[in-house]
């Protein structure tokens, strides 16, 4: 019998296997988040001005960009002198009702910001990509989406999913078809998450610097570079409004 025809029975030797597998698994991942996290965590408290300012700062770096661009498109459909009309523009509900939750909002925020900021602390191409996406993910929210939508990508961060697609989470599950069908992908997950823990730079520097904490000055030069850079590409002066 192969394995894509696996019996479905709870009790079956080969549902065990899966089962057993998975949890050790499972002891693997936990041993090294309870001694990874409160560290990355550590790191994190150390930082924290440094890395929501680097965060919103490139966010409006894109932006500025995507707005340049823009404008360029409009200049030459209308004419170099054309200027936009200026005048009153009305408050909708919704800015009345964003600035009702705006105290929450800002909380559950910033907390999502530093758990998932950056992924790991990697220097790897990779992790930073998946960094970017979910933190940018996640201004988008704040500024435009509603308290909801911020409190369901906050429980998502936090539940764990953050190297998973938000918006297709629901759907992989429903694809599944069978109970042993479920199990290896579980056990997939697993081993990619492992091996992302495994192979993320704090992990290494946890496990390999005589003094850990230490990193926290490298993190500070390799941050305080970024900010300066990307204060010159926006040309901020100060340190973007946390409001918005």
């Amino acid at each position: 019998m192969s394995e894509n025809h696996l019996p479905v029975d709870a009790n079956s030797d080969a549902i065990l296997n899966l089962k057993e597998k998975i949890n050790a698994l499972k002891t693997k991942i936990e041993a090294i988040e309870t001694k990874l996290f409160p560290f990355e965590q550590s790191l994190r408290n150390e930082i924290a001005d440094l890395l929501i300012e680097e965060r919103e700062l490139t966010v409006l770096y894109k932006e500025q960009k995507k707005a340049k661009k823009e404008k360029r498109l409009e200049q030459k459909r209308k004419g170099k002198n054309y200027k936009e009309p200026t005048g009153i523009v009305p408050i909708s509900k919704k800015e009345v009702a964003e600035k009702t939750n705006q105290k929450e909002k800002k909380r559950l925020y910033k907390e999502a910001m530093l758990y998932v900021h950056p992924d790991k602390f990697s220097m790897q191409e990779n992790e930073q990509q998946k960094a970017l996406e979910t933190t940018t993910k996640l201004i988008e929210i704040y500024q435009n989406g509603s308290l909801e939508e911020l409190e369901a990508f906050h429980a998502h961060i936090f539940g764990g999913n953050t190297m998973m697609n938000f918006n297709k989470d629901i759907s992989l599950v429903k694809k599944t078809t069978s109970n042993a069908t479920y199990l290896k992908n579980e056990i997939e997950r697993l081993e990619n998450q492992l091996t992302d823990l495994l192979d993320s730079y704090t992990y290494k520097v946890l496990t390999t610097y005589k003094n850990p904490m230490s990193f926290v000055d490298e993190l500070k030069v390799y941050y305080d570079d970024r900010i300066f850079k990307l204060r010159k590409r926006t040309r901020t002066k100060k340190k973007p409004l946390r409001n918005f």
